[in-house]
């Protein structure tokens, strides 16, 4: 069982920047491979970005050289750096855990366990 719990998400303008920081319960969490998931209101979640456990990353287009994600397994937690926001990055910020540690799933699917979400807006 892991429990996550995202934070870092707010209210920035076009152009700003923000962190989001997931932080996973468990002894195993090295083994699991890590993904963060966005969802606008009326829109499925989206994929942004995943992390395998050996720190291979695979990012969404729409977010690949702006967004970075890392993983500190000493912490028990992996990090979303996004720069440059954009209004349309505006959307709830889900971190997802994977027990399949060396794949990078693009799906909610492949994701057995999800944090409640934090806000992220970005201001035109």
């Amino acid at each position: 069982q892991v429990q996550l719990v995202e934070s870092g998400g707010g209210l920035v303008q076009t152009g700003g920047s923000l962190r989001l920081s997931c932080a996973a319960s468990g002894r195993t969490f090295s083994s699991y491979g890590m993904g963060w998931f966005r969802q606008a209101p009326g829109k499925e979640r989206e994929f942004v970005a995943a992390i395998s456990g050996s720190g291979g990353t695979y990012y969404a287009y729409s977010v690949k050289g702006r967004f970075t994600i890392s993983r500190d397994n000493a912490k028990n937690t992996v990090y979303l750096q996004m720069n440059s926001l954009k209004p349309e990055d505006t959307a709830v910020y889900y971190c997802g855990a994977d027990p399949t540690g060396w794949s990078l799933g693009r799906t909610p699917a492949r994701y057995d366990y999800w944090g409640q979400g934090t806000q992220v807006t970005v201001s035109s």
